[in-house]
């Protein structure tokens, strides 16, 4: 059943926040409510992504279009259940089925540029074990950078699926996967890497969601591990258990990273010795995501011990070292990008906080599992 699910704690009245939904029963029944709810700004989003593979590529829409079957085949050998999810946004919203991939597929099939070319920074990540928390509770999350329409076709979307874990998630709208928390205690939130290498295999954006099938974070990284990837993706994790790492993947290779001192940040750049030969930013953004990186290590240790959601707030919305901020406003930069939406997650209490972007300019509003009544945070 679908239906239009507000915030048990809420932004103050008339500010900024995301639409946010709650979809469940199967799989297929999911993606067409989804699609249905949301068909607005999916097709927005559809059309945002053709205009930038038309002004941004070298790779025609028809291609672009007609190279999805051969991704979905991976999808539906290796996680059948968002293939199902995505036949069902297509139908509910009316995109055709490789429209609807096109969506999920956004970087891969601009991989030609990726691989060649200036691609844009993308995000900033951050996990905070238990002992470096203010109130033992761990967190993660990230500021996620994107080109500004991202704003407006954004959505919080709650899964509860028939079988498996729930899901709550921010995520582009038509998209099945994109950064969030289950409901066992699990959150995996994401930055983009550049590697040579890309390959027609398991799609970067779908890994959230396979890895949120689990409880654990050693689950989460085992089946990250061993499906056959597409792209570069950089995953970073948290479970119930007080465990955290960071995943480097490369179609071929991977790498883990594990906290210091309770505290563990990530941004664009490879930092796994196994993976630094594979780095291929160019010097712009790989200075810039070593200053954003820094920043976040330099802010989170400064706070150690002292961290929590409001102060994650505060480091968040850092505009220090423009134009290499955490907090990217526009005209930071020479491209489009801006910080489109911000996210704290508390997954042993099944909380997601989320400011719209720049999130310097919004409060943060969080979402919850459960309608206990909310805290006065």
């Amino acid at each position: 059943m679908s239906e239009q699910w507000f915030p048990f704690a809420t932004s103050p009245a008339g500010t900024a926040s995301f639409p946010s939904y709650r979809f469940s029963g199967t799989h297929r029944g999911i993606g067409q409510q989804y699609g249905e709810a949301c068909a607005d700004a999916i097709v927005k989003h559809r059309d945002l992504a053709v205009e930038r593979l038309s002004t941004h590529s070298n790779v025609s829409v028809q291609s672009a279009l007609a190279a999805t079957s051969a991704y979905r085949e991976f999808v539906i050998e290796h996680a059948e259940f968002l293939d199902e999810e995505i036949q069902g946004v297509a139908e509910g919203s009316g995109l055709s089925l490789t429209e609807a991939y096109l969506l999920q597929l956004r970087a891969e099939l601009h991989q030609h540029d990726y691989t060649t070319v200036d691609a844009p920074e993308e995000c900033t990540t951050f996990a905070v074990l238990a002992d470096a928390a203010a109130d033992r509770t761990p967190l993660v999350g990230q500021n996620a950078d994107l080109p500004a329409p991202y704003t407006q076709i954004a959505v919080v979307i709650h899964l509860v699926p028939d079988h498996g874990p729930e899901v709550l998630m921010l995520t582009p709208a038509g998209q099945v996967s994109y950064i969030g928390i289950n409901d066992r205690g699990l959150g995996v939130f994401g930055n983009f890497l550049n590697c040579d290498g890309w390959r027609v295999g398991f799609p970067r954006y779908l890994l959230t969601r396979l890895a949120l099938l689990h409880d654990t974070v050693k689950g989460a990284v085992e089946a990250v591990r061993d499906v056959p990837r597409a792209s570069s993706r950089n995953l970073i994790m948290l479970d119930a258990h007080n465990t955290a790492v960071d995943i480097e993947t490369t179609p071929k290779g991977t790498a883990r990273l594990y906290p210091e001192h309770g505290i563990l940040a990530h941004s664009n750049h490879f930092l796994g010795e196994e993976l630094l030969a594979e780095e291929r930013a160019a010097p712009p953004r790989l200075e810039n995501s070593r200053v954003r990186y820094d920043r976040m290590r330099e802010l989170l240790a400064a706070n150690h011990g002292a961290i929590d959601a409001l102060t994650m707030q505060r480091i968040l919305r850092d505009r220090d070292d423009v134009p290499d901020a955490l907090c990217i406003i526009p005209g930071d930069e020479d491209t489009d990008n801006i910080t489109f939406a911000s996210v704290i997650a508390e997954p042993t209490l099944g909380q997601l906080s989320v400011a719209v972007g720049p999130p310097n300019e919004h409060p943060y509003t969080c979402y919850r599992f459960s309608k206990e009544i909310p805290d006065d945070r």
